[in-house]
């Protein structure tokens, strides 16, 4: 049995690798700032995070913010692995960090190398976008009286449990490098997705699309978060929604 330390481990995707790695015998820490026994804000390092890591044979590092401090996390956690002497770091990225010049982005590209420089075994998946994601995007779009989507973006949402069982398949295995990326089974347009959206929940608004200025805007709408050639993500955002709907009822 395998001893695995999953970092944002409450989290949408980290409370799902849990879930698998624990179903599939192995003995899994969940390491967050509010889980105890191993309650550690990685940003901060500390004592905590020694003792979250000791005996520990891989780690999963889901843990994320887009408000920043990515990276110093990153670093509190390999200082702390290498001690440790954690055989495999399991990095979750995403889909473009290395296309688009989005901040968050290039936080997420900064802690891939990290990673890749630690001295430890390590493996890298990136993904496509949360079908969670988009659904929050869409959501917040809706509270208008027209939902205002950036103007030529697609998306290709991929569900957090399929990403989550192909990560609890990598963190007992030996570190495999940077691995095939990970999208959803389809690319859409966001005016698709919000239509799709609307249809599901009954709630009808104007959908106006807007060119952006930037960089980072042009980047997506160039597709460089995507990977239609990497499909595999099996359940659409329609039958992501209907899930959702089935489990309030």
């Amino acid at each position: 049995m395998t001893t695995i330390l999953v970092t944002g481990g409450t989290g949408t995707l980290g409370r799902l690798v849990t879930e698998r790695l624990r179903t599939d015998g192995h003995e899994v820490r969940v390491l967050s700032r509010s889980s105890r026994p191993y309650a550690v804000d990685l940003r901060a390092g500390g004592p905590g995070l020694a003792e979250a890591v000791a005996g520990v044979d891989t780690v999963v590092h889901c843990a994320s913010s887009p408000k920043g401090g990515d990276e110093q996390a990153a670093r509190h956690l390999i200082d702390a692995a290498r001690g440790a002497a954690v055989r495999h770091l399991l990095y979750i990225s995403i889909v473009g960090v290395d296309r688009v010049p989005l901040g968050y982005y290039r936080s997420k590209l900064a802690v891939e190398r990290l990673v890749e420089q630690s001295g430890l075994g390590w493996t890298v998946l990136r993904t496509t976008q949360f079908h969670d994601l988009v659904l929050r995007v869409l959501e917040g779009a809706a509270r208008l009286p027209v939902t205002l989507l950036p103007a030529g973006v697609r998306d290709q949402p991929v569900e957090a449990a399929e990403v989550a069982a192909r990560l609890a398949a990598l963190a007992p295995a030996a570190p495999a490098g940077r691995v095939p990326d990970m999208g959803g089974p389809e690319v859409r347009t966001l005016r698709d997705l919000a239509l799709a959206h609307q249809r599901a929940t009954g709630r009808h608004r104007r959908v106006l699309e807007v060119p952006l200025a930037g960089r980072a805007y042009r980047g997506f709408r160039a597709g460089g978060h995507l990977v239609p050639e990497r499909a595999e993500g099996t359940v659409t955002f329609e039958e992501f929604l209907a899930g959702r709907a089935s489990a309030r009822r």
